[in-house]
């Protein structure tokens, strides 16, 4: 934990799918203040017309960012690292900012168990969370 994973309609080079892992990433770890080894990366390719989200009363194609984080951090930083992991987004793939969702999905710390990091995720101090 966190895992990061983003629904694509189409295809995107292996290339560009990388960096934005990458670059998922680095954002992700500076900002929220974590280890950057713990975090996890899904781009998903679910092909032409496979996410669709309705505007002016028509379903139109979108991609969804849903990000399995941490319990405890601030709305004010949850929306500090959605924007910028839009920005991330729409930079590498080039995704259309108001065709994009973030959705965060919170746990503790005990429902994150990474073995090669000794086990389950470690509680954090008060200023951690901002």
């Amino acid at each position: 934990m966190p895992y990061l994973q983003l629904d694509v309609n189409g295809h995107h080079a292996v290339a560009d799918k990388k960096r934005l892992a990458k670059t998922l990433c680095e954002t992700y770890a500076q900002l929220m203040s974590v280890d950057i080894r713990r975090i996890s990366v899904a781009i998903r390719e679910v092909g032409e017309g496979g996410v669709w989200r309705m505007v002016d009363g028509e379903p139109v194609e979108v991609s969804v960012l849903m990000c399995d984080i941490r319990r405890g951090r601030s709305a004010e930083l949850r929306l500090e690292v959605a924007k910028a992991l839009c920005r991330d987004c729409i930079e590498v793939l080039g995704l259309r900012e108001d065709r994009l969702n973030v959705e965060f999905t919170q746990h503790s710390g005990d429902e994150m168990y990474h073995p090669t990091l000794g086990g389950y995720s470690p509680e954090w101090s008060e200023d951690e969370t901002r």
